[in-house]
């Protein structure tokens, strides 16, 4: 389903400005094949309306610093609304804590977090344990290499869903 109000143009601006964040406004319309203004102007009416959340650089923290990266799987014991908002709000409040995703099937949510090291990250699942969060079981797993990190080819999700 195509969602109301974006055009051929816009899905343009949104893939650029996804694949190489924020752009001048010369460039972005270089990449979009319309001029300077008229792309300016979408790009704002875009950001007006939700469809861009945030500008933000891939850094290669690999180069940067050592860290541990860990996945992770949680089970919790109830499912109720007060249960879930609980787990959610203490997961927001923690940075190590990068990525969040609530799933259906055997586990409630799988998270990334990144630590400086191993006991760091311990720390942290303690803390989890010792907030009463209502944690029934969780699974680690050590991430040793990252294969691919990337976002949604938009155009491609489009064109699907119209088929």
């Amino acid at each position: 389903m195509r969602r109301i109000g974006l055009d051929a143009a816009d899905i343009r601006i949104l893939s650029a400005v996804q694949q190489h964040g924020q752009l001048s406004k010369t460039r972005l319309a270089e990449i979009v094949n319309i001029s300077a203004t008229p792309c300016w102007v979408r790009l704002d009416r875009l950001k007006a309306a939700g469809f861009i959340r945030s500008f933000h650089a891939d850094i290669a923290l690999e180069r940067v610093c050592d860290f541990t990266q860990v996945v992770v799987t949680v089970s919790l014991t109830h499912h109720r609304k007060a249960d879930f908002d609980r787990f959610e709000t203490f997961v927001r409040d923690q940075d190590e804590i990068i990525d969040c995703i609530a799933t259906g099937g055997g586990m409630d949510y799988v998270l990334k977090a990144v630590c400086p090291n191993l006991t760091q990250f311990q720390e942290l699942m303690q803390k989890m344990l010792d907030a009463e969060l209502g944690v029934d079981r969780y699974m680690t797993y050590i991430v040793t290499r990252s294969i691919k990190s990337t976002r949604p080819n938009i155009s491609k999700l489009l064109a699907a869903s119209v088929r």
